[in-house]
């Protein structure tokens, strides 16, 4: 198994396990007390499946950085359990959730609405054509690809030129050291 394989497979046992019992983890924010602590709206919440929001494994509102047309067609890249494809279902998108965790998925599907569709796909292999999205959401995701610019080359392809790239995701500078990893926490071991 290659280190890539390795960290992939590492990040859908955390996050199976996260889909399975989100009340077990401990070692980073779930939920909806999570979500409003981000900035997410109270009401949007309540709208939604609970098991959409009690599984919300998000870093940011990636919603919040820009619109959501109408009709657009929108790729939610790491959708876990779907709690931002059904936000942007909700505002008027067609939206497709992409997740390589079998378990969020489950729970993805049984929210699902005419408007959304979930898909099982590693972020580097989209099975799309080139242009098939007007946008793209990403929430917490591109930190835990081992190969950042293959799925960025895929984002680039799957999208129609110019299309945005709304994302919310965890950077880490080179001179990070272990005390700041330990009071930030860690999102896969």
């Amino acid at each position: 198994m290659s280190e890539h394989e390795e960290i992939l497979r590492q990040v859908r046992a955390r996050f199976g396990a996260v889909a399975r019992d989100p009340s077990a983890e401990r070692r980073f924010a779930l939920g909806r007390a999570s979500a409003l602590a981000l900035g997410y709206d109270p009401e949007e919440l309540d709208a939604l499946p609970p098991a959409a929001v009690d599984r919300f494994a998000g870093v940011g509102c990636p919603l919040s950085l820009g619109r959501i047309p109408e009709g657009a067609r929108v790729l939610d890249l790491g959708s876990g359990a779907g709690m931002d494809a059904l936000l942007a279902a909700r505002r008027g998108a067609r939206v497709t959730g992409v997740d390589m965790t079998r378990e969020m998925l489950r729970f993805a599907a049984g929210a699902a609405c005419g408007a959304v569709r979930f898909v099982r796909s590693l972020a580097g292999r989209l099975p799309f054509a080139d242009a098939s999205f007007d946008m793209a959401i990403s929430n917490g995701v591109l930190n835990l690809c081992p190969d950042k610019a293959r799925v960025l080359g895929e984002l680039a392809r799957v999208l129609r030129p110019g299309a945005p790239l709304l994302a919310a995701d965890i950077l880490l500078e080179d001179d990070v050291d272990e005390a700041i990893v330990r009071r930030v926490g860690a999102w896969s071991d």
